[in-house]
């Protein structure tokens, strides 16, 4: 049993989702499931990778267990994530900052350490669906050179060439080209992306990803000590 699940310890939604929980351990996918179905939610259960990414659609946040029989977690959450926007929340007993650092590089928005509470699993749902719903204003497109950002589309492009870019290297790129004779302190980046204080890697890991994407490390400039600016590529 998940600690905390009884209704006394939930605290107030703020809406309905469509969870799609993917977890091997079907003893635990229940258990989670009923939780979520007591507080009003609607719940799918998987118990692989293949079968997660084919549903993948139907959902507004999914709760990925990475220990699945068939594929790799971790891919499973790439392979999610290049088809879909959706708040993936990644879930596991490895806790190391190795761990946490991989699960967000793969395109997990939160990442959770087992065991733990259903309050703090419903806190953070609650948090990785406001930053979903935070989206950049529609109607901007924002260039700067051979760079296109449109917020409309949330698509990236390049010389006329799209590039694949998950939803929060887009926040970031997109913030950073808003502002782009300004440098924006790592803090600001943080908050405004991800909504909490990640490690300082968080960061890092995103910036180096869209450097690569973008075949140039020039494009995003690193000001130690203080934060970022958009470069000229």
């Amino acid at each position: 049993m998940i600690e905390g699940s009884t209704p006394a310890s939930w605290p107030e939604r703020e809406s309905v989702w469509r969870v799609l929980v993917v977890e091997s351990d079907g003893v635990e996918a229940e258990d989670l499931a009923g939780g979520l179905r007591r507080h009003g939610h609607e719940v799918r259960c998987v118990g692989t990778g293949s079968e997660a990414i084919a549903r993948c659609g139907d959902a507004d946040v999914i709760l990925l267990g990475l220990e699945l029989p068939d594929l790799d977690g971790l891919g499973v959450c790439r392979g999610i994530r290049s088809m879909s926007d959706v708040p993936v929340i990644a879930m596991t007993g490895r806790g190391s900052e190795l761990d946490c650092v991989l699960g967000l590089q793969a395109g997990a928005d939160d990442y959770l350490v087992k065991p733990y509470g259903f309050r703090e699993l419903m806190a953070r749902m609650e948090a990785v669906m406001r930053r979903a719903r935070a989206k950049a204003p529609t109607g901007v497109v924002v260039c700067h050179g051979p760079l296109r950002i449109d917020a409309s589309t949330r698509e990236v492009s390049l010389h006329g060439r799209q590039v694949e870019v998950t939803r929060k290297e887009f926040d970031l790129l997109f913030l950073l080209a808003s502002h782009p004779d300004t440098v924006i302190p790592r803090k600001r980046l943080m908050q405004q992306v991800w909504g909490d204080s990640w490690s300082r890697r968080t960061v890092d890991t995103h910036v180096s990803s869209l450097r690569n994407k973008l075949g140039a490390s020039g494009w995003i400039i690193t000001v130690r000590g203080v934060g970022f600016r958009l470069g000229q590529g």
